[in-house]
């Protein structure tokens, strides 16, 4: 049923489960009513916690979502889930969907969870989860959690979303040590050994500790490490309380309004940089000048710089 962008917003902002899904696919396929329903419902937003989960497949990072969506549901506090999957090479839409590793908040009305497909996006982040996110502030959620894909070392997008990042690794594979040389340990605020049950979890925890000390010699104190075996929903009160600890320091942070200008930052420059190449994309001259240019380079007739620099002055 079709009605006007303004009441959509309406019934967005009521908390209508029905309104939010319909336009968080709108949001995924690009449609011109659900940018226009952004630009009104942005005013609205600011509101809720974000809070980034990613690491490794594997790791458990969704039954951490499920365990800490628990926490705060018995504070009262009403929670989005945005978890993006892999996408099916044939429709794609998400293929494992993560709605199925949630089933114990399933028929709660104040948790929407959503699976997004990452549509081969490979910074653990699908393009549509930002504005998904605004839609679900926007809609008065308290709590919204970001799961990332799970590709492993190039999973540092979320930082330009989220308020706090738990990076959430285990142990016995290396890569408590391997992901925080990849980057992660720029972006993570808290840091999980799940599965901390297993023989190994000790010397995991002392080679992670170890590590994060080392990078807070740059400046700062270390972020805090938090053993969980979320299976048993064990350690996860405490990760809750971690997490609404770092929220209290950073809301109270003179370098708040900063970091926010600096994530916002970010975010527009990947926008305007998903926008120019989407109206570059749709230029059909644009994309035979491409395919005239490649065929230039690959004889080596014409170097890539010059072909890039003649794409952009006819673009």
């Amino acid at each position: 049923m079709d009605v006007p962008v303004e009441n959509w917003a309406e019934q967005i902002r009521a908390g209508d489960i029905g309104a939010i899904s319909r336009a968080i696919s709108g949001i995924e396929n690009g449609t011109p009513a659900a940018a226009r329903l952004l630009q009104i419902l942005f005013p609205f937003t600011g509101n809720a916690y974000q809070i980034g989960i990613t690491g490794a497949p594997g790791a458990g990072k969704s039954t951490l979502v499920d365990c800490l969506t628990g926490f705060y549901r018995d504070d009262k506090k009403t929670v989005g889930i945005l978890a993006v999957d892999p996408s099916s090479p044939f429709t794609g839409g998400a293929i494992l969907g993560d709605r199925i590793r949630m089933q114990s908040h399933a028929a709660d009305p104040g948790v929407y969870v959503r699976s997004i497909a990452s549509r081969g996006h490979l910074g653990g982040l699908a393009e549509a989860v930002g504005d998904a996110a605004l839609l679900l502030d926007a809609s008065g959620k308290d709590i919204i959690f970001l799961e990332t894909v799970g590709i492993g070392q190039s999973e540092v997008e979320v930082a330009r979303v989220a308020d706090c990042v738990v990076v959430v690794l285990m142990p016995g594979q290396g890569d408590e040590i391997q992901g925080l040389k990849a980057g992660v340990m720029e972006i993570g605020d808290i840091f999980v050994l799940n599965k901390s049950d297993q023989d190994n979890a000790g010397q995991s925890a002392l080679h992670l500790r170890s590590v994060l000390e080392m990078a807070a010699e740059r400046g700062g104190s270390p972020p805090r490490l938090v053993p969980t075996v979320a299976t048993e929903n064990e350690g996860t009160v405490d990760l809750g309380r971690q997490i609404e600890s770092f929220r209290e320091k950073f809301e109270k942070s003179p370098d708040r309004g900063l970091r926010e200008t600096a994530r916002w930052k970010i975010r527009l420059l990947a926008m305007l940089k998903e926008r120019l190449m989407a109206r570059f994309t749709r230029d059909q001259i644009g994309a035979k000048d491409v395919d005239a240019l490649a065929s230039e380079i690959a004889a080596r007739k014409k170097d890539p710089g010059t072909a890039v620099e003649e794409l952009l002055a006819r673009f």
